[in-house]
């Protein structure tokens, strides 16, 4: 278990009091004479103004979330970049210092190492769904394709990073085989399957065939230097394209 050395985040609110006596306060609530404030200009306590402008506060909330995010996803890439090449017990501070937050970022958002890992792994997997899109909206299918597969390989090379602790037994993880088999298998079917109906590849070979075979053709990161795995992707896509209906 990952323990919280900070403890818990204090939640600070300010503004929003009435006036003594019942009375609004001055700053954009009704004005001493009792006429109302000037139009257009906000309120305190997050109450819109007259005019419909956003009240005080709305946009410092929006920038904590963005923030929020911003720190999570660098966390959730620092935490896949160390894991593939150190393993899932790799130091905290590698993984915050990698990310450029600090331990206490983390343990907020990842009280227990199991919920890091599960977490990586779905946003791996999410990354891959995305990177689908952008691909096959840039390149022709089969250069898509063979793109999307080294962008997999290097999920794999995570996922091999993880995998003492995803079979592990660990409730946390038991949803994962499903995640990845939902949210994968249709986009390399999508893949595949517009790469063949172009002509660029043959059309008997399924989406579980070419994840087991990039699977098998991946090295782990640590022993990749020299781009051996790229150059079998390119190997298999070129396989593909054997027998393809031009």
């Amino acid at each position: 278990m990952i323990e919280d050395p900070t403890g818990k985040a204090d939640a600070v609110a300010a503004g929003g009091r009435p006036a003594a006596g019942g009375q609004p306060a001055a700053g954009g609530q009704a004005a001493v004479d009792g006429q109302p404030a000037a139009e257009g200009q906000p309120t305190t306590g997050g109450r819109p103004a007259t005019g419909g402008q956003p009240a005080t506060g709305a946009q410092p909330a929006k920038r904590v979330r963005a923030d929020a995010q911003r720190s999570t996803d660098a966390l959730l890439t620092a935490a896949a970049e160390v894991f593939a090449v150190s393993g899932v017990d790799a130091p905290v501070r590698q993984i915050t210092a990698k990310a450029g937050v600090g331990a206490g970022t983390l343990y907020r958002h990842f009280p227990q190492r199991s919920d890091l890992i599960a977490a990586v792994f779905r946003h791996e997997v999410d990354a891959c769904v995305d990177a689908a899109t952008a691909l096959s909206a840039r390149y022709e299918p089969a250069e898509a394709l063979t793109k999307w597969l080294q962008r997999f390989a290097v999920f794999i090379a995570t996922k091999r990073g993880l995998s003492a602790a995803l079979h592990s037994g660990d409730p946390t993880y038991d949803t994962l085989p499903s995640y990845f088999e939902q949210r994968l298998m249709p986009v390399l079917g999508e893949l595949l399957g517009t790469a063949a109906k172009a002509g660029e590849i043959r059309s008997d070979v399924g989406p579980d065939d070419v994840l087991i075979a990039t699977r098998n053709l991946t090295l782990p990161a640590q022993e990749d230097s020299n781009g051996h795995t790229r150059r079998m992707i390119a190997l298999l896509v070129d396989g593909l394209r054997y027998g393809a209906a031009r």
